[in-house]
């Protein structure tokens, strides 16, 4: 007999008292309690509907009944390690190579998206033979000698901005210069790794281009491109499968990871990459074995959200939903003087909040007043970014127009109160004096 469900505030007594304080909580003051979920709705304990906007891990949509049946019944037939011989693993291998440019046609499996990018960096190192790695600035502190930071490529706040003649050289030129640096303290480097879209530093979408001279810069130092597609791969851009096929037909990255994402939350991820990067690792004579990565439940996951996503069209979905709700964001930007900048790609999108139009301020405190607030209104959002003032949506994939027409209302409708509030300060301000 199961025991009677604990209320939200025993649930939150228990959690603080058990888990580690280094686990943080969205809405930390408020803490929802969420006992389940369908498509792009999450529910709590009382049985309230919020609308996740901000759940990218539940890909194709929370607890999808195909991949859910997928995973129930290959769970009853076998779920075992991949040292033996299963379909599932080289079909699934197969249909991710069918994705991808050419020459990314090996793979590894993991349990998360973190094991994928520790993974890729060990094989850049086994097969450059060097050590340090040059990656784009989101926040980062106390790094390590061997990392090397560049400037995140964001033509809106960053150092080369939308006016800028060439932004694509300037930002590349940043990293070339880096590498020149590194080389001087008798340094090499192994790898430029970077979000293929980062997120952290903002949802920021860098200029096309971009990375084709970057390539350029990090091959001839005897390094590797390596691409996460952790958060924005598997058709979320739209327009593209991958959020690296961006910058061009012309660019491949030498390694690409990826993570939950690609099993609808179910722990499975997988780096590919080229044959000759995997001889190299090979050529170690120490076998990678991942006890769970590939095995059976987990390809046939895999299978199942590949399948959904071309079955209900996904990738094309993400263009036109995605489209309306940045026309939608942008009408909101030209009529709200907060909303600094509206960019994105498919249902991967950022709305900067900003202070004031010149100096491009972050509004930190807006930002984190207008999540708390849409909360309030059944809507989940959060925020990203160095100055935490970028409103991102990474919604489930089956996010529908409806449901970017409900919260761009209710952006609206928050905004002109805020903005009627603050006029009001200003009056009893002007007034009192």
């Amino acid at each position: 007999m199961r025991p009677a469900p604990r209320s939200r505030q025993e649930t939150l007594a228990l959690r603080r008292q058990l888990i580690g304080s280094s686990c943080k909580l969205f809405f930390s003051n408020e803490p929802l309690k969420i006992i389940r979920a369908k498509g792009q709705y999450v529910y709590d304990e009382k049985g309230r509907q919020y609308l996740d906007c901000i759940n990218n891990v539940a890909h194709v949509g929370h607890c999808h009944p195909a991949v859910v049946k997928a995973a129930h019944e290959q769970n009853q037939l076998l779920n075992t390690n991949s040292r033996y011989l299963h379909d599932n693993l080289v079909d699934y291998a197969e249909r991710l190579s069918k994705t991808l440019p050419e020459k990314l046609c090996v793979f590894y499996f993991l349990n998360s998206g973190s094991e994928a990018n520790d993974l890729a960096l060990r094989l850049a190192r086994q097969y450059t033979k060097h050590e340090d790695v040059v990656v784009l600035d989101q926040n980062l502190g106390g790094q390590k000698e061997w990392v090397h930071v560049a400037p995140v490529p964001d033509t809106y706040r960053g150092l080369y901005r939308e006016d800028h003649e060439d932004s694509v050289t300037a930002y590349a030129n940043e990293v070339k210069n880096i590498i020149e640096q590194a080389h001087k303290r008798d340094r090499k480097i192994a790898a430029f790794f970077a979000e293929s879209l980062p997120s952290v530093g903002g949802q920021i979408i860098p200029p096309a281009g971009y990375f084709q001279k970057v390539a350029e810069h990090v091959h001839k130092a005897g390094g590797v491109f390596i691409a996460d597609e952790i958060q924005v791969g598997f058709g979320r851009v739209g327009k593209h499968f991958w959020a690296f096929q961006l910058q061009g037909e012309d660019f491949a990255p030498d390694i690409v990871t990826m993570g939950k994402p690609i099993g609808n939350g179910h722990p499975i991820a997988c780096v590919a990459t080229t044959k000759e990067v995997a001889e190299a690792f090979a050529a170690t004579g120490v076998e990678y074995f991942n006890t769970f990565g590939g095995n059976p439940v987990s390809c046939a996951i895999g299978l199942a959200v590949l399948d959904v996503i071309e079955k209900e069209n996904l990738q094309a979905h993400a263009t036109e939903v995605g489209n309306f709700l940045m026309k939608l964001l942008n009408e909101q930007k030209m009529k709200h003087p907060l909303i600094g900048d509206v960019r994105g790609s498919g249902l991967f999108i950022g709305v900067d909040l900003i202070k004031d139009q010149a100096e491009r301020t972050p509004a930190t405190a807006e930002a984190e007043y207008l999540v708390t607030r849409l909360k309030e209104e059944y809507i989940l959002l959060s925020t990203d970014g160095p100055g935490r003032n970028v409103l991102k949506f990474k919604p489930p994939m089956c996010f529908s127009m409806e449901d970017a027409t409900f919260v761009v209302d209710t952006i609206d409708k928050l905004l002109t109160d805020m903005e009627k509030e603050h006029l009001n300060q200003q009056e009893t301000s002007t007034t009192s004096t």
